[in-house]
C-alpha cells in the first residue's frame, strides 16, 4: 500500500501486516512500528490518520494506556529497594478489577459526575474506586537506575475498568444497543468499528474519551506520588508523561486528520516519551525527531520491545475455578514454555520482583534496542534506565480482557 509505512517489516507477522492494511482506507496514511503485533481489530504498535472518522479499535479497550517516569534526586545505591518494593507492593492495588486500598480523591472524579457524555456518569463509582490502581498483563510499577546513578519511577497503565465500560458501552450503541447493555465483540480479526467526526455519536466518542484520558493522567500521577511518599517525598527534576492508546486532532502533510495511535508512542520533534522493555531489560527515554522517515510515521514511535509469543505460549493454558470466596484462581491445564522460577533465579540479586508471570518474563519480549533501531533517525534516546524494583500483577490474578 502506497499509504502505508512499516518500520521493521522483517520482524513483524504478515497477520499484523495483513490487519494494519484492514484498517488503512484509500484517503488514510497507516503506520505500523517496530514493535508492532495482532491486537483487537488493529495491531497493537499501529497509527492510522483518518480524515473524517475516528477508530474505536484503534484507541482499544485500555483507553489512555500510557506511561510515566520522574527522576528523583536520590542516588539509586542510597534506596533499600526490597523494602521499598515491598510497600509499593503492599500500599498500591494491581489486578483487573481491583479497588483501591488507600482510596483517594481528585477533581476528575467531579468531571465525571458531570460528564458531557451522560453514559459516563453512570461509571464514578467504579472510576473512584479504582483511582490510583494498576491492571494487570505488562502494567507495572518500576524502580530503574540511570547511568548517572539516580533513582526513576517508572509506571505503565491506563483508564482501569471506567476506560474498558465505556469502550464497550460504545461498543454497543455502535450496535444500536443501549450504553451499558451487553454487546457483542466480534472476533480479533473484525474490521474496526469507526465513527463518523460529524456524527453525534462520532462527537460523543471524542468527548468519553478525551475524559478516560483525563482520568489516566490522574491515575499515574496518583500512583507515582504515593511511590515518592513511600520514598520520602524526594525532589522530581525531570518527568515525562504521556498516552500511547489514544486519538489525537493533528496536522500531515498539509491536512488535517483524527490520528489513532494503539500501542503507538507519540514523537513529535522535540516531544520526549518513556519506553518499557521488560522486567530484566534496559527501558529508554527518547526524543522525537523531524525528517522525512519521521513525517511518513505520522511522528510515531514504539511503546514497547513487542511480544514474541503469546500469553499463552508462554504460562499456559489456565482454568479459572472460583473458590468459596467467589475468587477465581488458576489451575494449569497446559504447561508454557516458560519457566518462571528459572527467570526469578536469573533476575535475583540484580531486580526486586514483586508479582509477575511467566507470560511476562524477558524471553517473551523482543531486544528493545534491535527495535528501537528499526525506527531509524525518527528518535534519539536520552536517558537508558536500568531496572532494580519491579511490581506487577501476580499469575493468580484473573484478567478476563488478555490484553
Amino acid at each position: 500500500m502506497k499509504n502505508l509505512t512499516i518500520f521493521g517489516e522483517s520482524i513483524i507477522d504478515a497477520q499484523t501486516i495483513a490487519q494494519i492494511q484492514n484498517c488503512v482506507g484509500e484517503e488514510d496514511i497507516g503506520v505500523l512500528t517496530a514493535d508492532a503485533h495482532y491486537g483487537y481489530g488493529h495491531p497493537i504498535g499501529g497509527a492510522v490518520a483518518y480524515k473524517n472518522h475516528i477508530s474505536l479499535s484503534g484507541v482499544g479497550f485500555d483507553i489512555a494506556c500510557g506511561n510515566k517516569a520522574v527522576r528523583t534526586e536520590i542516588p539509586a545505591d542510597d534506596v533499600p529497594v526490597a523494602k521499598i518494593m515491598d510497600e509499593i507492593f503492599r500500599r498500591i492495588s494491581f489486578g483487573i478489577g481491583r479497588p483501591n486500598n488507600e482510596p483517594v480523591d481528585h477533581p476528575v472524579l467531579a468531571q465525571i459526575a458531570r460528564a458531557e457524555f451522560k453514559g459516563q456518569r453512570g461509571l464514578l463509582d467504579l472510576a473512584a474506586a479504582q483511582l490510583g490502581t494498576v491492571g494487570s498483563g505488562n502494567h507495572f510499577v518500576d524502580l530503574f537506575r540511570d547511568d548517572d546513578g539516580f533513582l526513576w519511577i517508572g509506571v505503565h497503565f491506563g483508564s482501569r475498568g471506567f476506560g474498558h465500560r465505556t469502550t464497550t458501552g460504545f461498543i454497543a450503541l455502535s450496535q444500536g444497543k443501549r450504553f451499558g447493555e451487553k454487546a457483542h465483540e466480534g472476533p480479533m480479526n473484525a474490521p474496526p468499528i469507526l465513527f463518523s467526526t460529524e456524527s453525534e455519536l462520532g462527537q460523543s466518542y471524542i468527548s468519553a474519551i478525551n475524559l478516560a484520558g483525563e482520568y489516566a493522567y490522574a491515575g499515574r500521577d496518583l500512583v507515582v506520588g504515593k511511590v515518592l511518599e513511600i520514598l520520602g517525598n524526594p525532589a522530581v527534576t525531570y518527568q515525562v508523561h504521556n498516552h500511547h492508546n489514544f486519538a489525537w486532532r493533528e496536522t500531515h502533510f498539509g491536512q488535517d486528520y483524527w490520528v489513532v495511535r494503539k500501542g503507538c508512542t507519540p514523537a513529535f520533534p522535540d516531544q520526549e516519551g518513556f519506553i518499557g522493555a521488560n522486567m530484566g531489560d534496559t527501558s529508554v527515554i527518547v526524543r522525537g525527531k523531524d525528517g522525512d522517515m519521521a513525517r511518513s510515521g505520522l511522528y510515531s514511535t514504539v511503546h514497547g520491545a513487542g511480544r514474541t509469543m503469546s500469553r499463552t505460549r508462554a504460562a499456559g493454558k489456565k482454568k479459572w475455578i472460583a473458590g468459596p470466596d467467589g475468587r477465581k484462581r488458576p489451575t494449569i491445564v497446559a504447561k508454557g514454555e516458560v519457566d518462571f522460577e528459572a527467570v526469578r533465579q536469573r533476575l535475583r540479586g540484580r531486580v526486586e520482583l514483586r508479582g509477575g508471570g511467566a507470560d511476562e518474563a524477558p524471553e517473551c519480549y523482543k531486544n528493545l534496542d534491535e527495535v528501537l533501531a528499526f525506527q531509524g533517525n525518527t528518535i534519539e534516546v536520552l536517558h537508558r534506565l536500568h531496572p532494580i524494583g519491579v511490581a506487577m500483577a501476580g499469575s493468580d490474578t484473573f484478567d478476563p480482557y488478555k490484553d
